[in-house]
């Protein structure tokens, strides 16, 4: 009896140790294995066809890309980051909550890809974006967002570590494409 319980509790932790081996090798994948988002930074129809905007409620649609030629090694900040400093923009990306509650958040950083944070080393200062919502947000982790707000190029302590870029998030929506 004895040796039959040991047996099932040896191949329980089997099990477990197998779940948790596939779990840290997806999520320590290298960046480049991940699908980009490079689909969500299409803008939609609906923004297409909407009336042009005042220069006070313009919202931009940015990239990733463009976000990374900031140079967080050197801190050289190109003319092309020194533009949208100060602009409403709009952002795609995946939550990871700050806050205690995971449900509803109002500071979380964006980050380019699923998983990102959630194993280390976390994206580079350039690729993860500090928000602060007016109001908290009931948001999932699992899909994406787009985020609009004002865009700071200021660097932020997180507990991820250093975060180049700020967004005053004025609105959150689900990603639709």
């Amino acid at each position: 009896m004895l040796v039959s319980t040991k047996r099932v509790l040896l191949q329980r932790r089997k099990g477990f140790a197998l779940a948790v081996a596939s779990l840290i090798t997806t999520f320590s994948a290298p960046a480049q294995a991940v699908p980009p988002l490079s689909r969500l930074t299409r803008p939609s129809a609906a923004s297409s066809t909407a009336r042009p905007a005042t220069p006070d409620t313009a919202v931009r649609t940015i990239t990733w890309q463009m976000l990374s030629a900031l140079d967080y090694r050197k801190g050289n900040i190109p003319a092309s980051i020194q533009q949208l400093a100060g602009q409403r923009v709009r952002l795609p990306g995946f939550v990871v909550p700050l806050d205690d509650l995971q449900e509803t958040v109002k500071e979380f950083l964006l980050v380019p890809y699923f998983g990102a944070c959630i194993h280390m080393p976390p994206p580079p200062p350039n690729q993860m974006v500090f928000a602060r919502l007016v109001t908290k947000a009931t948001v999932s982790m699992w899909n994406p967002v787009w985020i609009e707000g004002r865009l700071e190029v200021t660097p932020v302590q997180s507990p991820y570590g250093v975060v180049s870029y700020r967004i005053a998030g004025e609105r959150i929506t689900p990603y639709r494409n």
